[in-house]
């Protein structure tokens, strides 16, 4: 079973796959570790539909479907703050990986995928974009918000490889230290990359 937000009530889930057999197993995955889907959608257009009219906690969407691919209906999602995306993929070609990214997917699962492989990157994505919602919290220039996320993400980085810490723990090292020092994430961020990898930080 998944942790569930504070209030216990369930995570709620859009699922979008053109394939009804693999739709049926993504819906059956969630349900059975404590999701609620609230939608299910064969093309991406239906998906960004349902997703912007219900609003729900993620999207678990194909790449390949008909009308809009699963890359451009997450970045629509991205691009209006509906919801974190989880993209599906029978591909796993960097230049994939590096569209979904850019397009705002938070996850993404290559195809055949078990729970122990959905499950994880689920809990990736609602933890990634909990972290960005902060961020554009505290920052509410778009550009310097930007510039922030690039910032924190190769702190993150950075503080795993040379600390071992998990993507969770980093980004909660560089909240308690900016609380701690009462400097924003941006500035502990800069000082992070200043000092294990020099001569990296821009300003």
């Amino acid at each position: 079973m998944t942790d569930q937000p504070e209030n216990n009530a369930p995570r709620r889930v859009v699922v979008a796959e053109d394939e009804s057999l693999i739709r049926l197993d993504i819906v059956e995955i969630l349900r059975d570790n404590g999701y609620e889907v609230v939608g299910e959608a064969g093309d991406g257009e239906t998906a960004v539909a349902l997703a912007t009219e219900l609003r729900p906690d993620l999207v678990v969407m194909d790449v390949r479907m008909p009308k809009m691919d699963g890359i451009e209906a997450a970045d629509r999602l991205n691009k209006n703050h509906i919801a974190p995306v989880v993209l599906l993929t029978a591909f796993s070609q960097k230049e994939l990986v590096e569209r979904a990214s850019e397009a705002g997917a938070l996850a993404y699962v290559v195809k055949p995928f078990t729970p122990n492989d959905l499950l994880p990157a689920i809990e990736i994505a609602l933890a990634r974009y909990a972290q960005i919602i902060q961020l554009e919290a505290e920052v509410s220039d778009l550009a310097e918000r930007f510039e922030t996320r690039k910032l924190v993400d190769r702190a993150k980085g950075l503080l795993n490889e040379k600390m071992g810490l998990t993507e969770p723990e980093a980004f909660r090292w560089i909240q308690k230290a900016s609380m701690d020092r009462r400097l924003t994430m941006h500035d502990v961020a800069k000082a992070i990359i200043d000092q294990l990898a020099p001569g990296t930080a821009k300003k």
